[in-house]
């Protein structure tokens, strides 16, 4: 059996995240109370080899410890695989959703303002976020690259083969939270100083020749190449699922998308699942 949690706070995407997983097979099953998950997962265990199930704050213990003695539970069972999805986006983001949808937040009331429930979510999560393998923020996301994204994460679930992330970004703009690994390359020559160069981006030939021609460059893809190659076995050893490599730049454009596409060659030779996502372009996960 194939089980995956999907949790995180209020308007991060919990609800396009299990319509994505409605699409690929699995049987859904929203807003459970903790006390009734190890019985629910028992019953559709025959039934239904694919489950995923959501968990929300209102459903979470104070006592943090019965959460985290339930969840050990569930990943500890040999005859199945259980994952933990966690969904979370940046505070303002979730200001702005509330206040666009005019939706209620679970945990607000006449004393709890909206900006104080999506902080004390996150407390009462902080179990699951600890324990999740999948962490998505959400916050530069469509509905469509989410579900999108879902899908890519989720669909090697079902085999032991370790799934790679290679994401870069801007530092500018954020670290991103479901990182395992990051490297960052701001100290490298930056087209973007070249005027020519500024308004392209590190997919479009002139920028990726201006790079090829640093030596600092090739050395710090070599060295990154070098790790990755070392490293990556020992994780895949260790039957992790997900593994995501962080490349960063200064605004996310040149730089850090050239040398994560030039990473994917090398993690390849792996024969790892290897995905892209380049954060600030808003594109698409490539292959």
């Amino acid at each position: 059996m194939c089980l995956l949690i999907v949790s995180g706070r209020s308007g991060s995407g919990k609800t396009v995240s299990l319509n994505a997983l409605e699409d690929l097979g699995y049987y859904c099953v929203d807003n459970l109370p903790l006390d009734m998950l190890l019985n629910l997962v028992e019953k559709l265990a025959i039934d239904h080899p694919k489950l995923a199930v959501s968990i929300d704050a209102r459903n979470v213990p104070k006592e943090s410890q019965h959460l985290e003695q339930v969840l050990i539970q569930l990943k500890s069972n040999a005859h199945r695989q259980c994952h933990i999805l966690y969904l979370d986006a940046q505070d303002p983001d979730l200001l702005t959703r509330f206040s666009e949808t005019r939706r209620k937040h679970p945990l607000t009331n006449a004393q709890i303002t909206l900006e104080e429930g999506i902080k004390q979510e996150k407390l009462l999560l902080t179990p699951l976020s600890n324990m999740a393998d999948i962490i998505i923020d959400s916050s530069q996301l469509s509905k469509h690259q989410l579900s999108h994204l879902i899908r890519e994460r989720v669909v090697n679930q079902s085999t032991n083969q370790l799934q790679i992330l290679i994401q870069s970004f801007g530092f500018k703009y954020g670290v991103p939270p479901d990182v395992n690994f990051i490297f960052d390359v701001r100290c490298l020559a930056n087209p973007y100083w070249e005027p020519n160069l500024r308004h392209l981006t590190g997919l479009n030939k002139p920028v990726m020749e201006f790079l090829a021609t640093q030596p600092k460059v090739n050395a710090m893809v070599q060295d990154i190449a070098q790790f990755l190659l070392t490293w990556v076995p020992n994780f895949a050893a260790d039957n992790r699922s997900y593994l995501t490599i962080g490349i960063g730049c200064t605004g996310g454009q040149h730089r850090s998308v050239y040398i994560a596409q030039l990473l994917s060659k090398y993690t390849r030779q792996l024969n790892h699942k290897v995905l892209i996502r380049h954060r600030e372009l808003n594109q698409p996960n490539q292959y």
